[in-house]
């Protein structure tokens, strides 16, 4: 399996280009801003971009879409959509086969309501769920606790050697894995919802008083 991160622009925002070496089918996650230089890789290394997916609906994850659909014929999917070509929805445990790949689909709601994480191999795309270091931004409480879940509940129940691969390169360094972020990463750490969004309500102070950028 061959993972490809970009820095397409924007804010610090990574989109990549997951391939499988074998058939030389790939797929594509967050093709903002400049979707051109993941089509240029594919089209360099002879890869056959199947897929395209949003981890949600964003702007800045999302206007990418009309031009890499444009320049690959292949219609961009995000949570609820249904992939044309084999039919499959875009929904919580969906699987889409990549040669001998096959790419899931998590549901992570929180940051937004129609956040998907995607688990392909022994890597995981959080999108804005989940960065290195950092989680995702989140309005209210009930979007607080939604996201809550999604990590706890979900997302830290993956094997401890999954790596992370999240949408912006807002923490710490630009990929992770699940059992670095348990050990390190200060809202999974917080014993309870409570701890997690009192962190989440104190989160500038606390970056100020332990030097996180």
């Amino acid at each position: 399996m061959i993972v490809k991160q970009f820095r397409t622009g924007g804010d610090r925002n990574f989109g990549y280009l997951v391939a499988d070496e074998v058939s030389g089918e790939a797929l594509v996650i967050d093709a903002s801003y400049d979707p051109g230089m993941i089509v240029r890789f594919a089209v360099d290394h002879g890869y056959l971009i199947r897929y395209i997916f949003s981890t949600h609906g964003h702007d800045d994850h999302t206007n990418g879409n009309h031009t890499i659909a444009y320049s690959t014929g292949v219609t961009p999917l995000l949570y609820g959509d249904t992939c044309s070509t084999t039919g499959i929805r875009v929904d919580d445990g969906a699987r889409f086969p990549l040669g001998s790949l096959e790419a899931r689909i998590i549901y992570t709601p929180g940051h937004t309501k129609d956040s998907i994480c995607i688990h392909i191999g022994d890597a995981l795309f959080t999108g804005d769920t989940l960065f290195t270091g950092k989680v995702g931004g989140t309005g209210t409480e009930e979007q607080a606790l939604d996201e809550y879940r999604s990590l706890q509940h979900v997302i830290m129940l993956l094997p401890d050697h999954t790596k992370v691969y999240p949408g912006h390169d807002y923490g710490v360094s630009p990929i992770s894995s699940i059992s670095h972020e348990l050990a390190t990463n200060p809202f999974l750490l917080q014993k309870d919802f409570n701890g997690f969004f009192h962190l989440k309500q104190n989160w500038t102070a606390y970056k100020k008083a332990h030097g996180i950028a």
